[in-house]
């Protein structure tokens, strides 16, 4: 299953380079991530930056966030998170607009690994089952995971017991993802 999430991970994500091409003649672009350093930028603009993915390196995985809870997760989480640093993608699922999160750079990474630390450390003094974030909504409150006890996709209300299956499994969510260029 790993090779797979790795997999439709890389697949989705050359699907939103094309798209980019395609609909806006170049790399994506990101303003939000305008002057962060990242190993995927190929060129600043203006106001913005243009990026590609990039292999992941150093090889590493989420066991800091395994250790800190105690916890074993879902293998594909971690491809998830070390397949390539890239920018976050927008995408949909359905009728379900989000934004795909990737680490931007090593630094990144390590921001990503505390912000689900304390993720899951709310989850656990709520007494909600474990979830790992994958997107955002355009919903604040509302955050697509993958749920550690099942490996399925949820939309999950934060804070709460509410949650929607997306998809069965991490592959699948991925290659049902339709990237949307902005």
């Amino acid at each position: 299953m790993d090779n797979e999430v790795r997999q439709a991970l890389e697949d989705f994500t050359e699907r939103f380079c094309q798209a980019w091409r395609e609909q806006a003649d170049g790399w994506p672009a990101s303003e939000e991530l305008y002057g962060v350093p990242s190993p995927c930028i190929v060129t600043t603009t203006g106001n913005d930056v243009r990026w590609q993915p990039q292999p992941f390196a150093p090889a590493n995985d989420l066991s800091a966030v395994e250790r800190a809870m105690d916890i074993a997760l879902q293998p594909g989480a971690h491809q998830f998170y070390t397949t390539q640093f890239a920018g976050d993608m927008p995408a949909t699922s359905g009728n379900q607009a989000l934004t795909l999160l990737q680490a931007w750079s090593e630094d990144d990474f390590q921001r990503v690994q505390e912000n689900l630390i304390g993720h899951l450390v709310t989850q656990k003094r709520l007494k909600l089952s474990p979830t790992l974030f994958l997107a955002t909504t355009p919903d604040e409150m509302e955050v697509v995971s993958l749920c550690n006890l099942t490996g399925e996709v949820v939309l999950e209300k934060i804070g709460t017991k509410q949650r929607t299956t997306l998809a069965p499994s991490l592959n699948l969510f991925l290659q049902g993802l339709q990237p949307q260029v902005i």
